[in-house]
């Protein structure tokens, strides 16, 4: 059960995200060289990583969560939903899934 857990935060990354990481592990995780490889500077390769580390925590904070969830979450850690916007699908999500629960019982 435990390696099905550690795959979730993976299924949330793009093959950007994935082709990033790759990239990083080539390099032994060498940002200059990193950011030679992609031609950008080290302090926006950098930045790139923080955010991958940021998504992947994000997506490993509630691993047994839905892949809506997930997704919403990824879509969040990318930045395409404001703070806003994100507790609000996140919470409308979270009461519908309480309301089917509750029907499903009854």
């Amino acid at each position: 059960m435990e390696r099905d857990t550690e795959r979730r935060w993976v299924d949330g990354l793009s093959d950007e995200d994935l082709g990033f990481l790759k990239r990083f592990l080539l390099t032994s995780g060498t940002l200059k060289d990193l950011a030679g490889q992609y031609g950008i500077s080290y302090p926006t390769v950098r930045l790139r990583l923080d955010r991958l580390i940021q998504k992947v925590r994000l997506l490993d904070e509630q691993p047994t969560a839905g892949p809506l969830e997930m997704r919403l979450r990824g879509l969040y850690a990318d930045g395409r939903l404001d703070d806003e916007a994100f507790a609000d699908l996140l919470r409308t999500y979270r009461k519908e899934e309480r309301r089917e629960a509750l029907d499903a019982v009854d």
